[in-house]
């Protein structure tokens, strides 16, 4: 599929305009603070964007970050103005195309940013073989793509490699499309579909255990829409299997739980999280008021203790006392509570 991806991405498709689904997301979509951002990428690498989400997480000045399969440049060039000139983003792409898109406004985007050097490096690879680019274990706060780990044949070592680099601490921040089942054959070995993301999509139980059993142990579930197939032959071929968009956070941190478990914890934002005074959100289940006394589960605490939101929260309570799964986390204890289950008194002799 490496050659059907190169030639979609790189031939077939010369801007957006030519994609036979929605899996891109529109203008209007993304948050007002960050229009400014993209008003100051250069036409031509937005023209060649075919990704499907946001992917610019907040607080994220001075980080260094990696975006896999970065095509032209446009979240890279985006990623660019939040990290300043202290910060560093790194884009990987197979695509020589999309590449030389990316490249040729390197100088264009210095100069616009104000900034005395350039803060970003493209580099030609393969996100499944990031080994062979001489990237250091541990050396990236936030590692970020955008409808691209769908295109890789090899989804576990994506996911392995993203763990191997990330910092204690770091966060692998993405969109991608999944679906509601696994995908037939003959979808997914569509050169079309796969090239506009569907056929390679993971169904969405198979990406959670991807994910956990590759050290990520509590997948956090930020947005999500379904996908409009707009061509009829296409729409046809897929059937009843329905596809979505999704953005999800992945934090390496030790000590997460498989459940919410609930150790009496809150905290309170701050409101000091860059565009965030309102509320801060973490994920689809958690936006977090400022100024509010908010309850939490050992997981979110560690999510926001252990990583770069630190500094934007006041934190209560330890994991000295365990008081059982956090309520309302859809675990609940699976015994009967009123002393009788039909089968006898005494479990022993």
């Amino acid at each position: 599929m490496y050659d059907v991806v190169k030639d979609y991405y790189g031939k077939q498709l010369q801007s957006s305009s030519d994609l036979k689904t929605t899996a891109c997301c529109d203008f209007s979509a993304i948050p007002s603070w960050l229009k400014p951002l993209l008003s100051n990428i250069h036409d031509e690498v937005l023209s060649r964007y075919y990704g499907c989400g946001l992917v610019c997480p907040t607080d994220l000045k001075g980080k260094r970050i990696l975006d896999l399969g970065s095509g032209s440049g446009r979240d890279v060039y985006a990623l660019a103005q939040l990290v300043g000139e202290t910060g560093h983003v790194v884009g990987v792409d197979m695509t020589e195309e999309q590449l030389d898109v990316a490249n040729r406004h390197l100088e264009y985007h210095r100069e616009k940013f104000g900034y005395a050097k350039s803060n970003v490096t493209f580099l030609q690879g393969y996100i499944e073989r990031l080994d062979e680019l001489g990237l250091e274990d541990k050396s990236f706060d936030v590692i970020v793509s955008n409808c691209v780990v769908n295109l890789s044949p090899d989804k576990d070592s994506v996911i392995r490699e993203v763990y191997r680099l990330l910092k204690p601490g770091g966060e692998f921040y993405f969109s991608d499309v999944y679906s509601d089942r696994r995908v037939p054959a003959n979808v997914a070995n569509d050169p079309v579909l796969y090239g506009e993301c569907l056929g390679g999509a993971m169904y969405w139980y198979d990406f959670l255990r991807l994910s956990t059993g590759n050290g990520f142990t509590d997948p956090r579930l930020v947005e999500d829409r379904p996908l409009e197939i707009t061509d009829e032959r296409l729409s046809k071929l897929v059937g009843q299997t329905r596809f979505y968009s999704a953005t999800y956070r992945l934090f390496k941190l030790d000590g997460l739980e498989t459940a919410c478990e609930d150790y009496g914890q809150a905290v309170v934002y701050k409101g000091s999280s860059e565009n965030q005074p309102h509320a801060f959100l973490l994920d689809k289940h958690h936006l977090i008021e400022t100024g509010k006394v908010f309850p939490v589960c050992g997981n979110t605490y560690k999510m926001l203790h252990d990583t770069r939101f630190n500094e934007h929260f006041q934190f209560i309570g330890d994991f000295s006392r365990h008081y059982g799964v956090f309520e309302g986390c859809g675990s609940v204890m699976p015994f009967d509570q009123n002393g009788s289950d039909g089968l006898g008194a005494g479990a022993c002799c």
